[in-house]
């Protein structure tokens, strides 16, 4: 096991392609452990090269709602009148702090999600 931190786009792919060569190894062995510290090299590097932008509110429900199959009106219980739910879904209205509650309690989408752009 020769691991190296990953410093350039170069150790990067050197790195995802000894990934592809474990890809199969028993938990606990010898390349088992490789595969799990390249895991942890390779997350945070991405993570500082090409950080994610924080998710959209009204995306994170629209998501959620086409899980459960839901519409519209079964928000309604979450965000208020038909009314208030189309301008939450058309991003004419900010979800209020009670309404992020009720989606996180009620449909179980992450605070953070929902918070993102608040």
């Amino acid at each position: 096991m020769n691991i190296k931190p990953i410093h350039s786009q170069e150790d990067l792919t050197a790195a995802l392609a000894r990934v592809e060569q474990i890809w199969e190894a028993p938990i606990g062995s010898p390349e088992g452990d490789e595969l799990e510290i390249l895991a942890v090299l390779i997350e945070k590097y991405e993570a500082e090269h090409y950080p994610m932008p924080p998710s959209d509110p009204v995306e994170a429900i629209r998501f959620r709602m086409e899980q459960l199959g839901m519409t519209a009106r079964d928000l309604e219980a979450f965000i208020g009148t038909s009314g208030r739910v189309s301008e939450v879904l058309n991003r004419k209205r900010k979800l209020s702090l009670s309404m992020i509650k009720r989606l996180h309690e009620g449909l179980s989408i992450p605070y953070e999600r929902l918070l993102a752009g608040a």
